[in-house]
């Protein structure tokens, strides 16, 4: 008990330390915590054995629930509206588009079965998000257009497909391919329309349950939303359908509607998707057998320059180009395809399956994801720069509920009177801009504490916090 205690607090603290090292120079996290996880796997100087499949499987399902909420309640409907249509065919029909053409590649260049081949190409065919917004921060890139915000919305909805697509292959294979046309509609049918449908029933009892419950312990709301992340992908997947595309819906819902504590609940589940991500990809390290890497280099190294140079373009021109997007901004969308965590996790599903091909394709995977990272991410700040699509400031990238305490935080009184919009209204409903705090609220001769719940009443004097009051007096 005690050395596992030693060891995964040791495992934690050279993830973090070492992830605050390489941060500055643009390396994503998750090559950290992979090379962290092989390095003290069976082959490497760690030694630790670990081959367990199921509990793989279930560690990377429940990281990868916390990953993609935390990226729903991250996406502000607003800002990304405009960009809505193009990311979310990217994140639709673009995966589709990419998993056929690396399957055939795969079935035509490698001489590997077709249904290997779209086995392979299901699994690869999401993007990263983590990976890419983590080079973007670092290297402190704005970039023009909205693309940061298309990238963002493709990069965290795409990994639901590109599940999808995985579990519907390795259905044809298991069943020898006897599955009729309308069961494959119908088995995506189920995992589109109850984790749409159930997703968002949930997101909105959430939502509910927020606003109108009254905890004591404010501590407690964190571990409610969790409750309610964790029930919605549990239901969801009872009902055939696709949990990790109900989280992200109950994770865009949530996140897009006035709740209490919002704030402490996005710095909650910052730090629990970071922790996610720590165990995810040390876990699918430990998975790796280094020493069985080598036999697969020229087909992983096959495919990534296909994917990268073929099929990653072809799906971005053949809906981008609907939409008239100049040339040079699709060529940067096509290279931000970096593959990521989620691919290494769906490659463990095909290993839990008596494919024979199961363990050089998660080995393949785990190549491509090394190779796309690495070569795809450090130039990525070159590419975007030689495309002339970074803004000209300095500021950095922030994604879209990202809550960082600022400097010149300024302090004002506001006493409220009859005309005032917030009269009568929830804090939560009043419609205060984001960078402004209520710090506390002066009534007669009482001094209150503010909460979401409380309500604003005509004499109030309330104590605001925050750095853009111009949002509040725009004709001062």
């Amino acid at each position: 008990m005690l050395n596992n205690l030693i060891l995964s607090s040791s495992v934690l603290l050279i993830s973090v330390l070492s992830s605050k090292l390489l941060y500055k120079y643009g390396v994503p996290t998750l090559l950290i915590f992979l090379s962290l996880g092989m390095l003290l796997g069976s082959d490497g100087l760690g030694g630790l054995y670990f081959d367990d499949i199921n509990l793989a499987q279930q560690l990377s399902s429940l990281a990868l629930v916390f990953i993609m909420f935390y990226g729903g309640f991250g996406f502000k409907w607003k800002k990304a509206k405009p960009i809505v249509p193009q990311a979310a065919l990217l994140a639709t029909l673009g995966v589709i588009i990419t998993a056929i053409c690396v399957g055939l590649f795969t079935w035509l260049v490698l001489k590997v079965s077709f249904w290997e081949g779209m086995l392979l190409g299901a699994v690869v065919s999401s993007t990263d998000a983590a990976s890419v917004f983590s080079i973007l921060r670092s290297k402190k890139l704005n970039l023009k257009h909205g693309l940061a915000s298309l990238l963002e919305m493709e990069s965290g909805s795409n990994d639901p497909m590109s599940y999808i697509l995985t579990i519907v292959v390795l259905s044809l294979i298991s069943s020898a391919q006897s599955q009729s046309v309308l069961q494959i509609i119908l088995l995506l049918f189920n995992q589109m329309f109850f984790g749409l449908l159930i997703g968002l029933i949930i997101a909105l009892f959430g939502v509910f349950l927020l606003r109108h419950i009254n905890l004591e312990i404010d501590g407690l709301y964190p571990i409610l939303v969790t409750a309610i992340v964790l029930l919605g992908y549990s239901i969801t997947e009872l009902a055939s359908g696709n949990g990790f595309l109900a989280t992200y819906i109950i994770g865009i819902v949530m996140g897009n509607k006035n709740i209490i504590h919002k704030r402490s609940l996005v710095y909650f589940f910052d730090g629990l998707s970071w922790l996610m991500q720590i165990v995810l990809f040390f876990t699918l390290g430990l998975l790796v057998f280094p020493s069985q890497l080598p036999k697969v280099f020229f087909p992983a190294l096959a495919i990534s320059v296909f994917l990268v140079l073929v099929a990653r373009p072809i799906a971005v021109a053949s809906i981008l180009s609907w939409f008239k997007t100049p040339f040079k901004e699709q060529l940067l969308v096509s290279w931000v395809g970096l593959r990521g965590a989620a691919s290494i996790a769906f490659a463990t599903y095909t290993l839990s399956h008596n494919i024979p091909f199961a363990n050089d394709i998660f080995n393949i995977v785990f190549f491509i994801t090394l190779i796309s990272v690495s070569l795809q991410g450090s130039f990525l700040p070159k590419i975007a720069k030689k495309l002339d699509l970074v803004e000209e400031d300095n500021n950095t990238y922030k994604a879209f509920s990202d809550y960082h305490d600022e400097s010149k935080i300024k302090m004002i009184e506001l006493t409220v009177n009859a005309d005032n919009p917030w009269a009568g209204k929830k804090i939560m409903d009043a419609n205060i801009p984001e960078e402004i705090l209520v710090i506390l609220i002066k009534r007669n001769d009482e001094v209150l504490t503010p909460r979401g719940s409380t309500t604003i009443e005509v004499g109030d004097t309330l104590v605001l916090g925050g750095n853009n009051f111009e949002a509040l007096f725009p004709s001062h």
